[in-house]
């Protein structure tokens, strides 16, 4: 939290240290900061899902998973891609990813994942936790374009708003974030249908994460052949994005709050 807030200060009254130091040294500067917490957490993380034998998944560990890789993700972005303030975003995420490492404390897991010492597993789970993260990523954007969009109609709104990029780039990267979250979705719901047996151990069983994954799957699919052959965007793409993402939240985050918190099972 206080790396968050850090970010947070410097984003909306950028006074630098240094009456020399330049406007971008403070922003690498705090790039790198953001590193702490991110190993502070990977380790927590660790010590939390590998306890003995078995993977330790629960919905607390799985939480805390996505948005540490949201974080590792954009992180890790900034070294190719840092757009004009769009560092804004580092300052919710640092503060999310803080209160996440508590989650498997108050969410413990009831028990291990079978089928773990499976290769197909490990490979199911890593393009699925991806794929979260990346259309996480996706949904921020969006609530992030939506202020950008409410701050033209309102420009007497705090000045921070006039650093972010223009709308139809912010657009463009949207769009680019959602078509490789898209991809890793349909590995990830592939790889667990179609090969149910080698990922699982078992054939396949339909469920509730299963409906709201097509679902999902189906809604990311139809925004992007609506921008395609119709020409979606703005407000419709946003929509589309952030109700997509709240049914991939249902898909697993919400089959296994319900599972382990409110059945006990």
């Amino acid at each position: 939290m206080v790396i968050g807030w850090y970010f947070w200060r410097n984003t909306w009254n950028p006074v630098p240290a240094d009456l020399n130091e330049s406007k971008s040294a403070v922003t690498n500067r705090m790039h790198y900061v953001m590193l702490v917490p991110l190993l502070l957490h990977a380790i927590t993380l660790y010590q939390s899902m590998f306890i003995g034998e078995g993977l330790s998944f629960g919905v607390g560990n799985a939480i805390s998973s996505i948005v540490w890789l949201t974080a590792f993700i954009y992180w890790f972005s900034g070294f190719f891609s840092r757009l004009q303030g769009l560092q804004t975003l580092v300052a919710p995420i640092a503060v999310t990813a803080s209160i996440a490492i508590l989650l498997p404390l108050v969410f413990p897991s009831l028990r291990p994942l079978e089928n773990t010492e499976l290769p197909a597993f490990k490979a199911h789970l890593l393009v699925a936790m991806l794929a979260y993260s990346l259309l996480a990523i996706a949904a921020l954007h969006a609530l992030l374009m939506t202020v950008v969009e409410r701050h033209l109609h309102h420009p007497e709104a705090h000045s921070i708003f006039t650093n972010l990029p223009p709308l139809l780039i912010m657009e463009r990267l949207l769009l680019r974030i959602i078509w490789v979250g898209f991809v890793l979705l349909t590995l990830t719901l592939v790889s667990g249908i179609v090969f149910s047996k080698e990922v699982f151990g078992q054939p396949l069983t339909f469920s509730h994460k299963t409906l709201f994954g097509i679902i999902s799957w189906g809604v990311f699919a139809a925004l992007l052949i609506g921008r395609q052959l119709y020409g979606w965007r703005g407000r419709i793409a946003i929509r589309w994005t952030l109700t997509g993402f709240v049914t991939l939240l249902l898909a697993y985050i919400g089959s296994k709050f319900v599972l382990e918190i409110i059945l006990n099972r």
